[in-house]
């Protein structure tokens, strides 16, 4: 593991290859991405990093920002002298990779943006948890969070995944989660999405109660260059349609690099 300015993050596969940066959804950490490394580091240079207040990256007191998120992708990029990667995000990675395309089209290839949405939940919603979080810490979000990412079949015949899931996020930096929730209660990128002009693969979870269908068909609609694909899964699709979900990467990602070459 490395860091750069506070962000610890990884890599996996060939140097020399095309760079693929993957981003985690709130309340994980780059471990979440353990199914997509074997599969995509065959033919990409895999990078994974821990978002701000997420794992062994720092945490530093105060509300974040989606601008933040976004900058400390171009960080780690940076830190790697990687000038131009593919982007693949879940959640809030997922909206975190939309804030790179409007803002940053230059540094970001192919844009997979996975159960998510140009404005996730309500400021409501976000400014309550975060404020249950500093009260509480986050044992009481981390009671909750299989339904949340999980069908209930999957909980059923995959108990120790979801158990070191919601292990994991029970001992989280509350602090670092809160504050990313901060990020999400003003995060809104519903009228400048139609500004991306990078290729864009929207993945939705059919069950997923989160981040809905109709969220994904919203950016398809305003995007350009978008397409949609659906796998039966619900929030966190790469892990509980992992196979799935890496073909229709792959399948992404080749046919275009192949369009280039």
């Amino acid at each position: 593991m490395q860091q750069a300015h506070g962000i610890r993050y990884t890599t996996t596969g060939p140097e020399g290859a095309p760079a693929v940066i993957l981003s985690n959804s709130l309340g994980t950490t780059l471990d979440m991405w353990a199914p997509q490394v074997d599969a995509l580091s065959e033919r990409y240079r895999v990078v994974r990093y821990d978002t701000r207040g997420h794992g062994g990256s720092f945490a530093p007191i105060g509300a974040y920002t989606l601008d933040m998120l976004g900058r400390d992708v171009l960080t780690v990029l940076d830190a790697l002298d990687i000038e131009r990667a593919h982007f693949c995000g879940i959640s809030m990675g997922g909206l975190t990779g939309q804030w790179l395309g409007v803002h940053a089209p230059e540094r970001i290839g192919k844009l997979i943006v996975a159960n998510t949405a140009a404005r996730i939940g309500s400021s409501n919603g976000w400014s309550e948890r975060a404020a249950l979080v500093r009260t509480k810490g986050l044992a009481d979000v981390a009671a909750g969070a299989a339904g949340r990412w999980f069908t209930a079949q999957f909980i059923a015949h995959n108990p120790q995944v979801v158990q070191d899931l919601t292990d994991q996020l029970r001992d989280l930096a509350a602090e670092g989660y809160a504050a990313c929730c901060d990020a999400l209660s003003v995060a809104d990128l519903r009228d400048d999405i139609e500004r991306i002009v990078s290729p864009m693969l929207v993945i939705a979870g059919r069950d997923d109660p989160v981040t809905t269908v109709d969220d994904a068909r919203f950016i398809v609609e305003r995007v350009r260059h978008a397409r949609l694909a659906m796998l039966d899964a619900s929030h966190l699709s790469n892990i509980e349609a992992a196979a799935a979900f890496n073909a229709t990467v792959l399948a992404f990602l080749d046919e275009l690099d192949s369009e280039q070459r």
